[in-house]
């Protein structure tokens, strides 16, 4: 290895021992990283990304093991160290931001406690420096209020401001070099950008070695200086960051590119990549009018499906035992805003803005504190469950960010789905309810000989797929989609938008689609509304948005849409 080479990936094979023989995630990858570089990793869900960055850090989930192959670190063969000897490597010299910040944050724990916990174990610092240091890393990262948030739980924070704080924590012992598995996922695109530009920095700074693992082209397009492309555990293809997006060579490499949604121009269809996720099929089209989720569906007399006048709602951040000394965070401010029958509504706006906060006020789910929302004329805030209110909720359901956490870990796929059905009681016939299911399982791509799986036996695609059929199963007229694919490769994020697609011409939904990803906002939406702080700075047709926006804040998000030069 030559002495300018931070790390030297050769050959490594992982594997991992099943009843029918060794199953390998990885084989025969080589990756050299050198100081002050960006290596961007990508691939769909199973390529083997992240079973990387988990062997370099020696944290492979038993029973998987490195068969083969050499990682070498700073000149140091770190790949049969044991455990204790990897101790003081992990936190101090390489740091690791996961991509899940729920699973990363101990919700027991301030986000000031779990700071200093790992700056007092990684560095020499303690009490008033090492304070100093976990609110400068706090602020480094985008949070505001960083003194007042250092004493909040991972709970009161969202989901992008969770990442801001794995990401600190990753920060915390001045490491040479980071693994980032999906740094951004939940982020907007404002956040998206100074946090790109902060690891940017280090790198030049410090000459700090970073690896990024992730779906999304754009963040390899805005950082990395050379990608590798992973399919089915192997690098089919690497090199310069500019060659490879312009000029792939390998057929797989060219379909993952054409995947990504275009934010110059909208298509009717995203382009689709020939290897399907997890092997599932393409939806199945159900003959609506002779189906059960086409029948006897009421038709409104409202051409307006959803209609918000002076929404507010604000939280407690800080509690008091006096009402003035109490602080509180104004999250939805003044909103009015209406969605057509059958029109898809987009909101975008920074990570904290409100978007999420909105949904959950229409769904019923969050009390409002002022306002009035209508479901189809019917008013809806704070109503109780009466008939009426009921009826209209029923008419509306949410597909979550997180497949993960929206899906009962201890239900059957079957139950899961035909849960709506039986709470409504829709049908009394438990063989319709059954049959209705496996319709759905079809009609969203996945195999009706899956029914009987849990949660944890299926991909993140796969999983929102589920979440998607769930949310069809009481027939609802309006759809409210929270991020519903950024925690998805291009591919399969491209298979669910054209699936919503299909979905919303079939059953004439409202859809109501909240991103921070504005290309897919571009090819999703009629109208888009800008959020910012709890309050609209602009609502417009989405190509007026996209091409003359209006707003100063508006034209600031549209500068940091990431670029990527077809």
């Amino acid at each position: 290895m030559e002495m300018s080479q931070l790390l030297n990936i050769s050959g490594l094979d992982v594997s991992f021992p099943s009843y029918y023989g060794s199953i390998y995630a990885v084989r025969d990858v080589s990756i050299v990283l050198n100081p002050g570089e960006v290596l961007g990793i990508v691939g769909e869900s199973g390529a083997g990304k992240s079973t990387i960055g988990n062997a370099v850090i020696n944290l492979l989930e038993p029973p998987g093991e490195i068969t083969n192959g050499d990682i070498v670190f700073q000149g140091q063969n770190i790949s049969g160290l044991d455990d204790k000897e990897m101790r003081s490597i992990r936190g101090q010299k390489i740091g690791m931001i996961y991509q899940d910040p729920q699973t990363s944050l101990n919700p027991l724990m301030t986000i000031g406690s779990q700071l200093l916990e790992t700056i007092i174990n990684t560095t020499d610092l303690i009490g008033k420096p090492a304070i100093k240091k976990a609110i400068d890393l706090l602020e480094a990262v985008g949070i505001e209020q960083p003194e007042l948030r250092f004493k909040a739980y991972p709970h009161q924070f969202s989901g992008g401001m969770r990442q801001r704080v794995v990401i600190a924590l990753a920060l915390a012992g001045n490491p040479d070099l980071i693994i980032a598995d999906e740094p951004t996922t939940a982020l907007d695109v404002s956040i998206q950008a100074q946090i790109l530009d902060l690891i940017k920095s280090l790198c030049r700074e410090r000459q700090l070695g970073v690896i990024i693992i992730t779906h999304d082209i754009g963040v390899i397009a805005n950082i990395a200086d050379r990608v590798a492309v992973m399919y089915d555990g192997s690098v089919v293809e690497t090199g310069v960051v500019h060659k490879i997006l312009t000029t792939p060579e390998h057929n797989y490499t060219k379909s993952l590119i054409a995947a990504v949604p275009r934010g110059d121009m909208k298509l009717d269809r995203f382009s689709s990549i020939d290897y399907i996720e997890g092997g599932h099929k393409e939806h199945k089209r159900i003959n609506l009018e002779s189906h059960w989720l086409g029948r006897k569906l009421k038709q409104d007399s409202s051409e307006v499906a959803i209609s918000i006048e002076g929404l507010n709602k604000e939280f407690i951040i800080k509690k008091a035992v006096l009402p003035r000394n109490r602080v509180y965070l104004k999250a939805v401010k003044d909103v009015s805003f209406s969605i057509k029958k059958g029109e898809s509504f987009g909101l975008i706006g920074e990570s904290g803005s409100g978007k999420s906060t909105i949904a959950r006020l229409i769904a019923g789910l969050t009390i409002v504190d002022k306002g009035s929302i209508k479901v189809f004329g019917q008013e809806t805030a704070n109503k109780g469950r009466n008939k009426e209110v009921s009826s209209a909720q029923r008419d509306l359901q949410i597909i979550f960010q997180d497949p993960y956490s929206s899906l009962n870990p201890r239900m059957r796929v079957q139950d899961i789905v035909a849960e709506p059905i039986r709470y409504y009681k829709t049908t009394s016939s438990n063989s319709e309810v059954i049959q209705v299911v496996r319709d759905l399982l079809n009609h969203v791509g996945i195999s009706t000989s899956s029914m009987m799986k849990y949660p944890h036996e299926f991909s993140g695609g796969q999983r929102q797929r589920i979440s998607i059929a769930r949310a069809l199963a009481s027939r609802p007229k309006i759809l409210i989609c929270d991020e519903p694919t950024s925690a998805l490769d291009v591919s399969v994020q491209a298979h669910i938008l054209n699936l919503l697609k299909d979905l919303q011409d079939e059953m004439n939904l409202t859809m109501l689609f909240i991103s921070h990803d504005l290309p897919v906002i571009r090819q999703m939406c009629d109208r888009v509304a800008v959020m910012r702080h709890g309050a609209i700075c602009e609502i417009a047709t989405t190509n007026s948005l996209f091409d003359e926006p209006k707003h100063q804040y508006s034209k600031h998000l549209l500068e940091l849409m990431p670029k990527i030069n077809f």
